[in-house]
This record gives C-alpha cells, sequence and structure tokens, in this order.
C-alpha cells in the first residue's frame, strides 16, 4: 500500500530533486508525493487530501514560513507528522521547530540515505499511530454496542415482565372459566378484556416507536378547545394517583383556547409524562399539570416532587431502551419499558413542537411541553374529541392510561398478618395454616414483633407469650397503648392453661386467647371473628363527615383518633394545599404509619379520607347555604369545580345539584 508525502518547498527545483531520488519508489507505487510551493498551497492540500500520512517541510519560505505552517497543520491535523528541512546554520529555527511539536529534521544539502531513513521511520510511527487510533475508536465502538447491547437486554427483560404480567390474569381467568364452564362471573370477562386492553397498549407503543423512525406517521392536525381535552385526559389520572396517596392539581391561566393540535398524540405524550410522574412519585407527594399560554406558544408543564435524576440520566432520557433506575424501587415501582419517553420526544419533533427536561436527584422533575399557538387545521367540536357530548364508545374518547390499567388488574391484597413466635417449628405449622388465606410477616422475638408491627400496622397479630426479650403480654400492652397500632386485633398463644394467665392477656388488651395445642378451626375462626371486628370498624368510620358515632368503650381510642384527623382537616377545609404531609405533621405520624392505621379503620386511603371529610361538609353547605357549586367547591378545598361534581357523584351517587333540598 503506497504512503502519500506532502512535500512544501518554495523553490522548483526542490519538486524535481525529490522525483528523482525516488524515482524507483514512485514506479513501484510505494510513495506518491503531493507539492506545494508555500505553507497556505499545503493547508489547502491538506484540506483537499486526507490520504496524506506525513510532511516534509521547509523552514524559510515566503507568504507562510515552515514554523507557522507547522502550527497550523497541529491545529487542523494533530496526529500528523511532520518532518523539517533546514540549512545547517539554521539551527536556532530547527530548535524552534522541535519546540513547536516537529517530528525529526533534515539538514541541507540532503543525503539521500538520510532522507529515506528519516521518511521510513516517520511513516512507520505515523502507521503505530493510526493502528492505536483505529484500536481506540473500535473499542469505543464496542462500548456503544455493549452498553446498547446492555439496554436493549433490559428493555427485552422489562417488556417481557410488562407482558407476563396481564398474560397471567389472562390464563388464569381463563383456567378458572374452564374449570367452571357453567358459571362465568362477569368480573372475569372484564378482567380479561382489560388485560388484553393492556398487551395491546404495549405493543402499540413498540410499533408507533417503529414506525415514527420509519417515517410512516403523519401529523393529524384538527383545530379545537386544547384547554378541554386537557382537562379530560387528566381526569384519568385523578383516581390513579389517589390510590397512592398523591396529590394532583391542574390548573390554566386560561378557560378556553382554540388552537391546532393532534388530539391521539398529544393524549400519548401527556399520559406518558403523567404515568411517569406517578410511578416515580412517592406516596404523599404532589403532581401538578399547568397550562400557560404565551403570545405564540402554549406551554405545557407536568411537575412532580418525586426521585427526581442526575445529570447523566437527562442527558439520555429521550433515549429508546434507557431507564432511570431508582434507588429506592420499593418505593415508586416497576422501572417500565423504556420506550414511553423515546416514543413522546419523535411525536414532539414530527408536530414540530419541543419538548424539555429540569430534574434534581431527589428533588423531583419537570417536563416542559411547548405547542405553537396557530389556527389554520380543520375545525372540530370540543365534545367530540374529550368526550363531554359524545358517547363512552367514541373512537376518539382517551382511553384509561395503561399504567392504571396495570393498576387496576392487580386487585385486592390479602390481609397481613404477623406472627411472633421464637419457636421456628410453631412458626412453620402456622404458617402451612394459613399462608394460602393471609400474607405473612413473622418475627422471632417481643421486641422485634413490637418493631415490625410499628412499621408494617399489619391486619391482625398472632403472638406467644412465653419469648425472649419481651414476652407476648408486654407487645400487647406496647401496641394497644400506641395510636399507631392500638386497633390492631391481637390473639395470644401459650402453653399455659391458668386462668391467672388468660386473665392477665386479656387484661393487657389482647382480643383472644388460645392454648397450645391449638385446634386449627379454633384458630380460623378467631381470625375471622376478629377481622369482622376490623369491618365493623369500618363501617363505623365509614362516613368520614357524618355525626360522631354513638359511644362505644371498646372504639375509644379509635374515635378519638380519627376525630383528631378529622378536626385538622376541618381547620384546614379551604386550603387546597393541604394534603398529606401537613396532616402527617399535624397529628404526629408518619406518612406510612398514617395510611396504614386510616386504612385500616377506614378502608380509605389519607388522600381518599381527606377527600370524603371535604365533600361531606360540601354536602351539607349545598343543602343549608345559596352557595353556588363553585363557590362550595373553593369552599371546601377544590381547585376545579368540574373534578369535585364528578368525585362528588362517586362519593353520593348524585351530582352537587340534585343535594340541594
Amino acid at each position: 500500500m503506497s504512503a502519500t508525502i506532502l512535500v512544501v518547498d518554495d523553490q522548483p527545483m526542490f519538486e524535481r530533486l525529490i522525483r528523482n531520488m525516488f524515482r524507483d519508489q514512485i514506479d513501484d507505487g510505494l510513495y506518491e508525493f503531493v507539492f506545494a510551493l508555500n505553507g497556505k498551497e499545503a493547508l489547502d492540500a491538506l484540506a483537499q487530501n486526507k490520504a496524506i500520512d506525513m510532511v516534509l517541510s521547509d523552514i524559510n519560505m515566503p507568504q507562510m514560513d515552515g514554523l507557522t505552517f507547522l502550527g497550523k497543520v497541529k491545529e487542523v491535523r494533530p496526529g500528523l507528522k511532520v518532518v523539517m528541512v533546514s540549512a545547517y546554520g539554521d539551527m536556532p529555527n530547527i530548535r524552534k521547530a522541535m519546540n513547536f511539536g516537529a517530528y525529526d529534521f533534515i539538514p541541507k544539502p540532503i543525503e539521500f540515505e538520510d532522507l529515506e531513513a528519516t521518511i521510513q521511520k516517520t511513516l512507520q510511527e505515523s502507521s503505530i499511530l493510526k493502528q492505536a487510533e483505529k484500536a481506540r475508536e473500535l473499542a469505543d465502538e464496542n462500548e456503544q454496542l455493549q452498553a446498547l447491547d446492555q439496554l436493549k437486554s433490559r428493555f427485552f427483560t422489562n417488556i417481557s415482565h410488562e407482558f407476563r404480567t396481564p398474560l397471567t390474569v389472562i390464563s388464569g381467568m381463563a383456567e378458572q372459566i374452564l374449570e367452571n364452564e357453567g358459571k362465568w362471573p362477569k368480573n372475569e370477562g372484564i378482567t380479561i378484556r382489560r388485560n388484553s386492553n393492556i398487551l395491546l397498549d404495549l405493543v402499540n407503543q413498540i410499533l408507533d416507536l417503529r414506525k415514527l423512525e420509519a417515517g410512516k406517521v403523519e401529523a393529524k392536525l384538527i383545530q379545537s378547545d386544547i384547554i378541554a381535552y386537557l382537562k379530560y385526559i387528566v381526569d384519568s389520572f385523578y383516581y390513579f394517583a389517589e390510590r397512592k396517596d398523591i396529590q394532583f392539581q391542574f390548573d390554566a391561566d386560561v378557560e378556553k383556547l382554540v388552537i391546532d393540535f393532534d388530539p391521539e398524540k398529544l393524549l400519548r405524550i401527556v399520559s406518558n409524562l403523567l404515568s411517569n410522574a406517578i410511578k416515580f412519585t412517592p406516596e404523599g407527594g404532589r403532581i401538578s399539570l399547568h397550562v400557560t399560554s404565551g403570545a405564540q406558544n402554549l406551554i405545557i408543564r407536568v411537575q412532580d416532587t418525586g426521585v427526581g435524576m442526575s445529570q447523566d440520566d437527562l442527558s439520555n432520557i429521550f433515549e429508546r431502551y434507557f431507564q432511570v433506575l431508582p434507588e429506592n424501587k420499593a418505593s415508586v415501582g416497576t422501572e417500565g419499558t423504556g420506550i414511553g419517553l423515546a416514543l413522546a420526544k419523535q411525536l414532539t419533533e414530527l408536530l414540530g413542537w419541543e419538548i424539555s427536561v429540569e430534574s434534581e436527584k431527589g428533588k423531583g422533575s419537570m417536563f416542559q411541553l411547548s405547542l405553537p399557538k396557530t389556527n389554520s387545521a380543520p375545525q372540530v367540536d370540543a365534545g367530540q374529541i374529550s368526550g363531554a357530548t359524545a358517547e363512552p364508545s367514541s373512537s376518539l374518547e382517551p382511553e384509561i392510561p395503561l399504567a392504571i390499567k396495570a393498576q387496576e388488574a392487580a386487585g385486592d391484597a390479602l390481609p397481613r398478618l404477623l406472627i411472633v413466635e421464637d419457636n421456628p417449628d410453631v412458626t412453620a405449622y402456622l404458617r402451612s395454616c394459613l399462608e394460602d388465606q393471609y400474607t405473612l410477616l413473622t418475627a422471632v422475638n417481643g421486641q422485634k414483633g413490637i418493631d415490625l408491627a410499628i412499621e408494617e400496622v399489619p391486619d391482625i397479630i398472632i403472638s406467644d407469650v412465653m419469648m425472649p426479650e419481651k414476652d407476648g403480654f408486654e407487645l400487647c400492652q406496647a401496641l394497644k397503648s400506641d395510636v399507631r397500632t392500638s386497633h390492631i386485633p391481637i390473639i395470644l398463644l401459650t402453653a399455659k392453661a391458668e386462668d391467672d394467665s388468660r386473665l392477665e392477656g386479656l387484661s393487657r388488651g389482647a382480643d383472644a386467647y388460645l392454648n397450645k395445642p391449638f385446634n386449627k378451626q379454633e384458630l380460623y375462626l378467631q381470625l375471622r371473628n376478629l377481622l369482622r371486628v376490623r369491618q365493623e370498624l369500618q363501617n363505623r368510620y365509614a362516613q368520614p363527615g357524618a355525626e360522631a358515632p354513638d359511644q362505644d368503650e371498646r372504639f375509644s381510642h379509635e374515635d378519638q383518633f380519627v376525630e383528631k384527623v378529622r378536626q385538622a382537616i376541618m381547620e384546614n377545609l379551604d386550603d387546597e394545599y393541604y394534603g398529606i404531609p401537613e396532616i402527617c405533621r399535624d397529628v404526629a405520624m408518619s406518612r406510612s404509619n398514617l395510611h396504614l392505621k386510616l386504612k385500616s379503620l377506614t378502608g380509605r386511603s389519607t388522600s381518599h379520607f381527606i377527600r370524603a371529610v371535604r365533600l361531606s361538609e360540601a354536602q351539607k353547605m349545598l343543602r343549608t347555604s345559596d352557595m353556588t357549586i363553585s363557590e362550595v367547591a373553593f369552599a371546601v378545598g377544590f381547585s376545579d369545580p368540574s373534578y369535585f361534581s364528578r368525585t362528588y357523584r362517586e362519593e353520593f351517587g348524585q351530582n352537587p345539584k340534585s343535594s340541594r333540598v
């Protein structure tokens, strides 16, 4: 393979000299020479010929001398080797050239053997450097390919998991139908259809992304009220946010705005942003969707108080297969598929919109979508796309987002039962009896049982009496005197059959007492009875805003607790921002303890309980005052009257207007 050498000298005879010296090598195709009379011509030659392997340049030249040319070469081709040529008496310039980065120098008059040896050495060094550079490039490419392979591997692992969950539900329901062919409950058909839709939505996301990359997706703009459409989209997410005890707020600085937009693609983008916000925001957090109408653009911001992202994550967040891996996955859910934001990004680019993100690890994220305010597309009535007047079966009606469907498919969990027992054989036996009816937790002594009960707040506890550190009596007394756990039913097990022992256990607050060896059927009966008591509690507090229930000594502690929570809400009734963090502060309980306590007592999550108190007060106002429905909504802490009306109907089964007497 021939080497290309650039020769730079202002003497035309130098070209003839070089050609004569290397006539044989030129004829054999070993060397190819390119000649320039000064530095400027040489730079042009370098720009035109990327195959030049080395430079042989005189120092003393007109227009641009060799030293200046050497500096320019280092700027445009840093790795190119330059050999300088100069007379014997020009050693100061030679030293400068070497300091400037020249690889070697040849003195004049030039001796052929010296020049040939220097050229061979220079070309050999250049070849080694090129090989090293090529190796680095290959290593970089290999590293990138490995990273991409890992991303793809993680994507296929996660998408397989996303497919596996609904497929498990569908196959399980199919088995039940086959086993009970004459009895096919309607709920099973609904569940199968819902999970089929989940699978279909997953497949559609993947196909949409591929179509976008292939340029086979077109914008389908309409001209309509985008504010009404956004309200309709976010309606699907209020319930999902409440299920995670997340406060969700929607607001816009205009009531109505008719502009061009693509409803199907806007739905996909906003749903992805809101689903991610809910997924990565822990319980008790806040999410908001703010709409701002500017002079030229409409700005949609989705902001959360979730886990946030590092700067490294931000640079890759819209890349396909990329996923942010939260430090505490248990608090924010699954990783997802890694295609949602990539799809959102490509959809915005297709539409000529812009999407950006700001985030800080541990402090949440803010995604911003910018749409140009144009009015050139065909006009469509808002009711036809938002569902305001359209039938639910309308093909333009947004479906419930994928994340909500997946949550609904999960179903209700089994009651959680804590076994506190230091004998592993007894624990194993209890587990074998109860594991198909309860979600089981275990602790090996009284102190660990107390700690676990406070942390997890189970639905019911079975505890031995004789245990190290703290016995069952001490456990019972500690938990029954703690507001966080006082409602939990406790069954004490003991080998002591004396009446004194039984009486002591009952005096410490135990709800039931069984002697070892106990009858399994009796244990089942006691557990069912105690869980029935829990149902009595939930019935007692089913209406948070109703009159205080009749006094019952059994429930005095719980009455006081529920009333304390209710009063805290009442004192901040018109404050729409009064949510879970504030109520936790006011009742001096952690978020998880408050949630589990209220869930056990009322069957409602904390956010749902807060909402129920507000709605109950709203019902009283509607019946006893002449305030408008909007005024009542604002008075009980709702910023969106339409959302107030919808939740009021869900709570009481009728519209606010129908509640007026």
